[in-house]
């Protein structure tokens, strides 16, 4: 591990954690996502137990059906809203489409965001010092100070406002450059492939004006 690996073999490497992702907990890889729930981490595990309550929908059914009857009687002369008695009776019985649920599967529980932020984490820690190339700083570096600002003050202000402009686009994409340039792109989805290129050309536009502009 003394340099960095080639393109094709970083390539290869995101695409097996992406697919490996996917298979081991049914859902779409992403950081922006894990990120905000683990800091919620007190709602979000309110609304997982919430669901807990609700995982069988048989039970969930029988107990909607229930309140139906205590609210409306069950006999025929029964003041039951049009199309109520109807809706029941053709619930009754589950059909052949209703072996699996019509909805897709919800986030990964909380605990999965947080150990995929812990090894992202400590993954590139021990990358780094594996490496030699650790190292604490605060700054950007040299490549940062020559064509940006040297003026820690600046610096701070200008990464503190681009992590704030970052975080914004993100949410408003409704994912981040991991869960649309990786998960997305990679199941083609339209809204991923325009967030990916309009993330990417940003990028390409505000390089030049810094390197051949400013």
């Amino acid at each position: 591990m003394s340099g960095y690996w080639p393109w094709w073999a970083g390539a290869a490497g995101l695409a097996l954690i992406t697919i490996n992702y996917a298979l081991t907990t049914d859902r779409s890889f992403g950081v922006s996502s894990a990120w905000d729930r683990v800091l919620h981490w007190r709602r979000e595990r309110r609304l997982e137990r919430m669901d807990e309550e609700f995982t069988d929908e048989r039970a969930l059914a029988d107990a909607l059906a229930a309140a139906t009857a205590e609210h409306f009687g069950t006999g025929p002369t029964a003041s039951a809203p049009y199309g109520t008695s109807q809706l029941l009776e053709r619930d009754a019985e589950p059909t052949a489409d209703e072996s699996t649920s019509v909805t897709g599967p919800g986030p990964a529980p909380l605990v999965t965001q947080a150990a995929l932020l812990a090894s992202i984490f400590f993954g590139g820690l021990i990358a780094a010092v594996a490496s030699g190339r650790f190292r604490l700083r605060f700054d950007m570096g040299p490549g940062f100070r020559n064509i940006v600002t040297a003026n820690p003050i600046a610096m701070t202000v200008l990464l503190f406002l681009g992590g704030v402009l970052v975080g914004f686009g993100t949410r408003l994409a409704g994912g981040c450059s991991s869960g649309h340039g990786l998960n997305g792109c990679g199941r083609l989805r339209l809204v991923s492939l325009v967030a990916t290129a309009v993330f990417f050309g940003t990028a390409v536009v505000v390089s030049f004006l810094l390197w051949k502009v400013i």
